[in-house]
């Protein structure tokens, strides 16, 4: 039996996470998953509620990093998963997505000799201004196994020199957990509690540093905001960094608080299956997230992405997404056009269907059919890097 270790950090991780811990378990005979929280995400509204309502079991190890600086975090994930990954020997270490967290324990399970799975590998902004893009070349560059969710990131791979035995083309698991727990989130009223009707209002969230953090920026998201308000009921589940600025730069909405716009629900982050139904009938999402770019493209709801860049063009050329940058009349004017016209689509990128999970799984197969070394020679070696 192999024992896995997957390491999450973020909320977006624990969704990539959920599928693939239910389909190791299902095969007890071949796998022992083992689940690592790190505590990069650590409180109650942005990672614990994820974890009930994506039916994972309370982490093996909480590793409890909590905040701070990049450097600091990804210090902190590093000390403290190599002193678990020494004791535990696991024979495989699952990373998902390019948090700060996926990086570290990449660096630490290859510096022990322990295979890498990286979900998601591939993606590419080629903007070096995002910590993200860092922590994906670089976890990519020491994996063992490349789990891609398009192939435009095996051809980002293949062009920065990947073996391309290593380049696994599986699809995007995020949509696995999607397609779980839809029905779920279809019977929720998570609609009457935001006071909003089906189709006609807009879903927003804000949270890159690069958004909130610099004051002009964030000056121009509540103009947009304030446009989108008079358009019709915007929700906007509010990140805690992005509150915090707000309230450190006091920054409104016209003559209005951010917090009284009248046609603006604030509301704290929600759950999972909760911001699943309000994004379903949305008539259009504003957001400068990369997994819900994914997630909009799949339910065919439109997307205006606030960033210079994507990492994830396929649900540009194959989805429901368009590249804004922050320019609130444009946005506010794509808004409305869907507002008055409606939108549909059902447009899905290549192997976005439910069953990644099930496919990483045989891949893990294939892979430990492989000639491995010796459980001595591992011992010594782990043994050499304690000393």
């Amino acid at each position: 039996m192999k024992q896995i270790l997957l390491v999450a950090g973020a909320r977006p991780n624990f969704v990539k996470l959920a599928p693939l811990y239910d389909a190791l378990s299902a095969r007890p005979e071949s796998y022992r998953p083992t689940v690592v929280h790190t505590g990069q995400h650590y409180d109650e509204k942005m990672s614990d509620v994820f974890f009930k309502q994506l039916e994972i079991p309370e982490p093996d190890i909480n590793l409890g990093i909590g905040s701070g600086t990049h450097g600091f975090q990804t210090g902190r994930v590093l000390i403290e998963i190599e002193k678990l990954m020494l004791s535990q020997r696991p024979d495989m270490v699952v990373v998902f997505g390019d948090v700060n967290s996926t990086l570290a324990a990449a660096i630490a399970a290859v510096k022990l000799r322990i295979p890498v799975a990286h979900v998601e590998a591939g993606l590419r902004s080629c903007d070096w201004s995002m910590p993200e893009e860092i922590n994906r070349i670089v976890a990519d560059r020491v994996s063992t196994l490349l789990l891609t969710t398009c192939e435009g990131a095996n051809v980002n791979l293949l062009r920065e020199g990947a073996n391309e035995d290593s380049i696994h083309f599986v699809g995007n698991i995020m949509i696995d957990s999607l397609v779980k727990f839809l029905p779920r989130a279809d019977r929720l009223n998570v609609l009457d509690d935001c006071k909003v009707e089906k189709g006609r209002y807009i879903l927003v969230t804000m949270h890159r540093p690069g958004n909130v953090d610099d004051c002009d920026q964030l000056s121009k998201i509540t103009e947009m905001l304030s446009g989108l308000a008079r358009l019709a009921p915007v929700v906007f589940p509010m990140h805690p960094r992005t509150r915090k600025k707000l309230l450190e730069f006091e920054l409104s909405i016209g003559d209005s608080s951010v917090f009284e716009n009248s046609n603006l629900r604030v509301v704290e982050p929600l759950g999972y299956i909760e911001f699943l139904k309000l994004q379903k009938e949305a008539a259009a999402v504003v957001t400068d997230s990369g997994g819900i770019q994914e997630e909009t493209t799949f339910l065919g709801v439109p997307c205006l992405t606030v960033r210079p860049n994507t990492e994830r063009p396929v649900t540009i050329t194959d989805g429901t997404n368009s590249l804004i940058g922050l320019n609130p009349k444009k946005i506010v004017d794509y808004a409305e056009r869907y507002l008055e016209e409606g939108f549909s689509s059902n447009r899905r990128p290549l192997l976005w269907d439910g069953n990644t999970a099930g496919r990483v799984v045989d891949v893990f197969d294939k892979f430990f059919e492989m000639p491995m070394i010796t459980d001595t020679v591992k011992e010594t070696e782990l043994t050499s890097m304690r000393l």
